[in-house]
């Protein structure tokens, strides 16, 4: 851990990380200055802001906390000495894995005071405060998916860059493909099944009238938050009828519906079975690795 964060790149990372949470603080102020309407309250701005970050924000920690935890040891030749210690690779890899564990953990909790106290400061006092950890813990776990999908590449191709430029790919195909597949051809059920941002679904009327929902595994967070606030909730997909739309009246049309209480349960199977495959098959290549001096 100590190892990881005295990289440049971490403390990068924490810089932009702080510049994130810091823009979504001054939201409000920003469309403030741009409209002359005044900021208004919003009590639940701390419980919405999912540490301040989403999913771009939770896949760059993933990147910078593990690109070079295993690829960067063979990159530079020092696992030759640390195999040599007498411990098993196991061990070396469940370490490396459980630091990058503590490293988010510090770090996200330090995003989630910083959050808290700005909105205190900004937007009044704030609601259901006691849902924090909760929201700190989904945040932790959504990143650890792509930790798992960055460290396979690390340990398949012993390279840094391979890692980062790999796991970046499929961060590009999940969202932006699937933002495509999703709302114009109506098959975004897909995304439920794969790790990003998921489905994108509504509560109480179509996009960009109702309450959005996302059903992928960087909404684990929020997603309980809003069923413990709102367990009664039901989410419906649409898609953009193209025959009917124009740029400035798009038109939805509903494809399904269902309660929130079964998207949560959906997600958080899918997050660990993607997060237990994807580490199993890094720790297999691990322990088979040909070391060679």
């Amino acid at each position: 851990m100590i190892w990881n964060i005295r990289k440049k790149k971490f403390y990068g990372m924490l810089i932009v990380a702080f510049a994130l949470t810091t823009l979504a603080l001054a939201g409000g102020h920003i469309q403030s200055a741009i409209t002359g309407d005044p900021v208004e309250l919003d009590p639940d701005f701390v419980i919405d802001s999912n540490v301040g970050l989403g999913g771009f924000g939770f896949f760059l920690f993933a990147v910078v906390t593990v690109m070079n935890s295993i690829s960067g040891e063979f990159e530079s030749g020092t696992i030759v000495p640390l195999l040599a210690k007498p411990v098993s690779r196991t061990t070396v890899f469940l370490g490396k894995l459980f630091a990058a564990f503590l490293t988010l953990l510090v770090t996200y909790s330090f995003l989630m005071i910083y959050m808290t106290i700005g909105g205190f400061v900004i937007y009044g006092p704030q609601n259901n405060l006691h849902l924090v950890p909760l929201s700190l813990l989904g945040a932790i776990f959504s990143t650890l998916i792509w930790v798992s999908i960055v460290l396979l590449f690390g340990t398949l191709f012993r390279s840094s860059l391979i890692a980062a430029l790999g796991s970046l790919g499929i961060w590009l195909g999940t969202t932006i493909i699937g933002s495509i597949i999703g709302s114009l051809a109506g098959q975004g059920w897909i995304l439920t099944y794969i790790p990003g941002s998921g489905n994108s679904g509504s509560v109480g009327g179509p996009p960009m009238v109702g309450t959005p929902v996302s059903t992928g595994t960087d909404s684990i967070g929020p997603n309980l938050i809003n069923y413990i606030l709102h367990p009664s909730w039901d989410v419906t997909y649409y898609k953009m009828d193209l025959t009917q739309s124009t740029p400035a009246n798009p038109v939805w049309e509903a494809l399904n519906t269902e309660p929130l209480s079964t998207v949560i349960p959906i997600s958080i199977t899918v997050a660990l079975i993607y997060f237990i495959a994807l580490v199993a098959v890094s720790w297999f290549v691990f322990r088979r690795a040909q070391i060679t001096e």
